[in-house]
């Protein structure tokens, strides 16, 4: 029965119907015009028989004559004693003579499949992707925790074959087979991210060039978002700021950034800090592109479900990265505003992020010269400077130290904070 064969497969009543849709545009050249509400009609009965073009793509959906999925053909359609046709393959008297050899095609190969003996593939559907989805909420949350390193990476990148594994191995319909592409996208970039907040740029630039295709192959808008965002972060921890910019144009270009006011904000805001990058410095269109972020993110709909990879960007990562693009435009005491308001929006959960502004704010009053509070902010850092040896806190902590020595170098604070850092990395 229909209802069976879906349950099965997992399938909701909109992705049912626009996989029928593709069906029929597969028979005719023309698509469908199948609706949820078309098969809520299929199962509750009210359409005992459908359309010719319609029993068509659902046989050749499922395999099976329409008969066999529980439709009932009216009387004048019922099967004749000798006729070789399956029950309910006689013609429509609207369809013309060419549609009619090719349902008779269809629904002839469907009846033959369903009869003869075969080993199937297994079948996945969308509740065996949600399932699979579901690792993506593990990854986020440890990211949030310990940051990017080794065992993100990992597991990500188990998570992406697996993925590809179960695409090559089963039976799917083609919303199915884009669901899971996406959902090996999302894995790859989370490999990709992890070796970009660890410090691995080479291992980094490996997992973007599997993340880009996979995105590419998926047709997801947020996916292929997410993707190109990290490119835009790969190339700025490399110092390749052409990349960056067109990598952020990239993430401008996505049908997410043109649906989604909160993706939109997150490309403007990628491409100013990819703008105030050493030797890009175009301040102009770099607060153009910040003041584009924030009206955009004032759109946003605060409500709006999107996948966990942006559950980060809220009102407190707006003011965090203005801050980090203004910082590097010159302007430390505005930047030291925006990252307190950023870091006062943190989760508790967000340990990785607590670290990494408190280091920024560190690193801006350092910039103004004030080496007591700066050295003050920096022993706030968790973990502490020289517990780690990778990742983007520990470049900030370098970064950090460089400037207090030339911004305060006679300061008693710099001296202790000198002295402290060497006897942490003994």
């Amino acid at each position: 029965m229909l209802a069976d064969v879906i349950a099965q497969r997992g399938l909701a009543h909109g992705e049912l119907a626009e996989t029928l849709n593709d069906r029929i545009g597969e028979l005719t050249g023309r698509r469908g015009l199948v609706s949820d509400r078309t098969i809520r009609r299929y199962l509750s009965g009210q359409t005992t028989w459908p359309q010719s073009v319609q029993r068509a793509a659902l046989e050749a959906e499922f395999g099976k004559p329409a008969a066999e999925l529980g439709f009932v053909p009216p009387a004048g359609h019922q099967k004749k004693p000798g006729d070789p046709r399956p029950a309910g393959a006689e013609y429509d008297q609207e369809a013309d003579p060419v549609l009619r050899r090719t349902l008779f095609t269809a629904t002839t190969a469907a009846a033959l499949a369903a009869a003869t003996p075969a080993v199937a593939r297994p079948t996945i559907g969308t509740a065996d992707v949600d399932r699979l989805r579901r690792h993506v909420d593990r990854l986020v949350a440890m990211d949030d925790q310990d940051g990017g390193g080794p065992a993100i990476e990992r597991l990500a990148v188990q998570l992406t074959a697996h993925a590809l594994d179960v695409q090559q191995s089963s039976s799917a319909t083609q919303r199915v087979r884009g669901r899971l592409y996406g959902l090996a996208a999302e894995f790859a970039a989370h490999a990709l991210w992890a070796a970009v907040d660890a410090g691995q740029l080479d291992r980094a630039q490996q997992h973007l060039e599997k993340a880009v295709t996979l995105a590419g192959l998926s047709g997801d808008g947020q996916v292929q978002h997410q993707t190109w965002r990290y490119a835009a972060m790969l190339a700025d921890q490399r110092g390749h700021r052409t990349d960056a910019i067109a990598a952020a144009e990239a993430a401008a270009a996505t049908a997410a950034h043109r649906t989604d006011p909160a993706y939109a904000s997150l490309s403007a805001m990628r491409l100013a800090l990819a703008l105030t990058m050493p030797g890009a410095h175009d301040r102009t269109r770099a607060l153009r592109a910040i003041d584009r972020a924030t009206t955009a993110y004032d759109r946003a709909d605060p409500h709006r479900v999107r996948p966990p990879s942006m559950a980060f960007y809220d009102r407190g990562e707006v003011s965090g990265l203005t801050g980090i693009a203004l910082l590097r435009m010159g302007q430390p005491e505005q930047a030291e505003f925006h990252m307190h308001r950023a870091l006062s929006s943190l989760r508790p959960d967000q340990a990785r992020n607590r670290s990494y502004y408190t280091a920024q704010i560190a690193l801006a009053q350092a910039d103004q010269g004030e080496a007591d509070q700066a050295v003050a902010t920096a022993h706030r850092i968790t973990p502490p400077p020289g517990s780690a040896t990778t990742g983007r806190v520990h470049r900030l902590i370098g970064q950090f130290t460089d400037t207090l020595t030339r911004t305060a170098p006679g300061a008693r604070a710099t001296r202790e904070w000198i002295a402290h850092t060497r006897t942490a990395t003994a």
